[in-house]
Formats: C-alpha cells, sequence, structure tokens
C-alpha cells in the first residue's frame, strides 16, 4: 500500500516530535522510548488504513528498530555517572536475550489485538505498583540468582520483546523491588534495552518480510520512514532526559514512570473496545 501524500507531511511532523519526546523519556525512564513510540505509532498508522492485522507489529517492529539506537546513547550517559551494573549485565544479559527471541517469535504468530492486549495489561500493572507501593517497598534485598533469576530475566525479555519496548518498563520497578537503587535501575535498564531490541528488530523483520500487507518503506515488520524520523531526534534528546533523571528524587522519577504508563496502557485498552 502507499500513503496519501495529504497526510504524508503531518505524519512525518508527528513521528519526529514523538522521537524527540521518547529520547527525553529513554534517558529519564530507562525505557528505550518504546512506552510512547508503541502507541503514536499504532494511532498513525491507523490513521492512514494500513491493515489492523499487521497495524500493532509494524509498530512494534518499528519501535524496536528506533530503541537499538536510543539505547546505545542513553547507556552510554548512564555509564559515565556510574549508573550502569556492569555485572548484572553479565548474569542476566543472555537470559534476557533468550526472552527476546522467544517473545518474537510468539508475536508472529499472534493477532494485533492479542499484542495490544499484552501492551495494556502489562503497562497498567506496572503503573499501578509504581503508584501505590512505598517508596521504601522491597521484597528480597537482593536480585534473585540461579533458576529464579533466569526465570525473570527471560521474562522481562519475551515481554518487552512483545510490547516493543527496551526493558525499562519492566526492569526499573523490578530491580527496585529487589533493593536496587532506582538511577541505578534506570541506567541498567537503558543498556538491557540494546539487548532486548536488537535481536527482536531482527526477528520482526524476519516474521513479516513476506507479507503484502505492509505499509510502504517496510523491511518486514520495520517501517523505514517511521525509523527514519523518529530514530536521530531519539538519539538527539536521550542525553537530556539523562540529565533530568538525575536531578529527580526517587519518588518524583517512579511517578513521572506511572504517569506516562497509564496514559499509554488507557490508549491500548481504548483501541480494544
Amino acid at each position: 500500500m502507499t500513503f496519501d501524500p495529504y497526510v504524508l507531511l503531518p505524519l512525518a511532523a508527528v513521528l519526529a516530535a514523538t522521537g524527540g519526546i521518547a529520547g527525553i523519556l529513554a534517558g529519564l525512564l530507562g525505557v528505550g522510548g518504546g512506552i510512547i513510540v508503541v502507541p503514536v505509532l499504532f494511532t498513525m498508522l491507523g490513521l492512514v488504513d494500513v491493515d489492523n492485522s499487521v497495524r500493532m507489529h509494524v509498530a512494534v517492529g518499528t519501535s524496536l528498530a528506533s530503541i537499538v539506537i536510543t539505547s546505545i546513547i542513553s547507556a552510554r550517559s548512564h555509564h559515565r555517572r556510574g549508573a550502569v551494573d556492569i555485572a548484572l549485565l553479565k548474569s542476566w544479559g543472555l537470559w534476557i536475550c533468550v526472552g527476546s527471541i522467544a517473545g518474537t517469535a510468539i508475536a508472529g504468530f499472534v493477532s494485533g489485538p492479542a499484542l495490544s492486549a499484552v501492551f495494556a495489561v502489562v503497562a497498567v500493572t506496572v503503573a499501578l505498583y509504581m503508584t501505590f507501593t512505598a517508596p521504601d517497598f522491597r521484597l528480597r534485598d537482593r536480585l534473585p540468582t540461579g533458576v529464579a533469576g533466569a526465570s525473570a530475566g527471560t521474562t522481562i525479555g519475551g515481554l518487552s520483546a512483545m510490547m516493543g519496548i527496551g526493558g525499562g518498563t519492566l526492569c526499573v520497578p523490578f530491580f527496585n523491588a529487589f533493593g536496587f537503587p532506582v538511577h541505578r535501575a534506570v541506567g541498567t535498564a537503558a543498556a538491557i534495552g540494546l539487548i532486548i531490541a536488537l535481536p527482536a528488530a531482527i526477528g520482526f523483520v524476519i516474521t513479516g518480510w513476506s507479507l503484502d500487507s505492509l505499509p510502504a518503506g517496510s523491511i518486514g515488520h520495520v517501517n523505514l520512514l517511521g525509523l527514519i524520523l523518529i530514530a536521530p531526534f531519539t538519539s538527539m534528546t536521550a542525553p537530556i532526559g539523562v540529565k533530568i533523571a538525575h536531578l529527580l528524587s526517587p519518588r518524583a522519577l517512579k511517578l513521572s514512570f506511572a504517569v506516562f504508563l497509564f496514559i499509554t496502557a488507557g490508549r491500548m485498552f481504548y483501541s480494544l473496545v
């Protein structure tokens, strides 16, 4: 299919603005920007009559491709501030990657509304957790190891790949519940975003490779127009988000995270109705 030229310019402007906002959020919250990119892309693709059977898949795949770039820049900025836990990346990285691959494979076989439902349910669950748990809430004082740690990493990677997010949406509250300082959780989550997004983006290209209902300029489920417009702006604004993150209190950071999750979850629930 092709885009109507009368909607191409405003679509491009909205995607560019989305990229700028997503970049700030990537640095601020360690979320890779996908929590904003996915619902906005989903809405914009609907306005240009992209088939509903592939609309959510394209939004997720394009978001993941942009997160590859955003996560690198955001993680480097956090690392310079000493907020990335390298030991945790080494111990959890393999399992998060395994989960990402598995989640991508599952996403290739489920419907678009099913992916929207996954996004909405997980987002609102995390938002409720972040809003109503006390600042000093802890399940334990250290992260799980062994089989429990591997299972947690695989689950986070799988759900994040299906949602088109960089991992921060799940990593930040999970790490914080196990005694991880919130700023360090955000910084480490930014690096985890790359581990999730790279294999997942490749997977979404493969699963959508032979489909005829994709929008113009797509390689599999990754739309190049969206990627070209979003990625440069996320790259430019991610360091701004990092600076803001280190100026906010942990409580303010958690509440900011929750507000954005409620907004995006509400949009997805609305699309299902």
